[in-house]
Parts: C-alpha cells; structure tokens; sequence
C-alpha cells in the first residue's frame, strides 16, 4: 500500500512539473502546444466542474436521508428486540414451571421430629390466634 502511494505521488508530481515545463516553453515560444487537445481537455473539464457541483448538491441531501433511513433501520431493531425478549420472557415461565415441583406436589409425611410438633401444636389450636386452645369465642351470626 504505501509503495502504491508512493509511485502516484512522484508519478503526479512528476505530471505537474511537466506541466510547468509545457506552460514555461509556451510563454517563451509565444504558442499554444496541442490547440485542440487542449481545447477538447478545457471542455471536458468544465463538463466534470458541472457534474461536481451537481453531486454536491446530492450530497447535501444525504444526511437528512441517512438520518430517515436510521430512524427506520432502529425502530426494526427495536421491534425485533421487543419480540426477542418476549420470547425469552415466555421460554423462561415455560421453563420454571417445567423445573419447578410446585405442580407434582404432594404432601407427605415429615421425618422432622420438629415439624411433627409443630403440627400437632397448631393443630391443637383452635383459634390460630396464639392463645392454646382455652379460651372459646362464640360466634354469632346476624
């Protein structure tokens, strides 16, 4: 790569010294060399002058364009994640209640000599309120 650039870059200076020399000698012979090169050159210069300023004028409408066509190419992308991440969330319901053990429940009885009297203590109670089953509240109904 950067012998490439180094042979443009003696290759065009070496055109525009030669340039010099060309336009040197013209001055001093009082003649124009090649007339209707030069003259068919100028045109052709003009024509890529023009088309120059008309891509500039493209190209000032680029940026408003890049800008419409990011706006659309994000809002995709949003959408796409939105519908990704619902997926994933519904995969991952799917797959906790796969795993868990809440639906094949069923009870049994305990080894816990702990939880066995913790049992027979609640259930010796009759109210559940803290009080161990001697106090009675009567219930009236209207």
């Amino acid at each position: 790569m950067i012998l490439f650039a180094g042979i443009a870059f003696f290759l065009a200076l070496t055109l525009i010294v030669a340039l010099f020399a060309i336009k040197l000698s013209e001055e001093r012979s009082g003649r124009r060399a090649m007339p209707s090169w030069r003259d068919a050159l100028d045109s052709e210069a003009l024509h890529i002058k023009g088309l120059l300023s008309a891509a500039e004028l493209d190209l000032k409408k680029l940026p408003p364009l890049f800008v419409y066509w990011m706006h659309g190419v994000i809002h995709i992308a949003a959408l796409e994640f939105a519908r990704a991440a619902r997926a994933a969330s519904r995969e991952a319901h799917r797959l906790a209640d796969f795993v868990s053990h809440k639906r094949n429940f069923k009870r049994g009885v305990t080894r816990s000599e702990f939880l066995k009297k913790m049992g027979e203590r609640k259930g010796g109670m009759n109210g559940g309120n803290g009080s161990n089953g001697q106090e009675q509240i009567e219930r009236v109904e209207f």
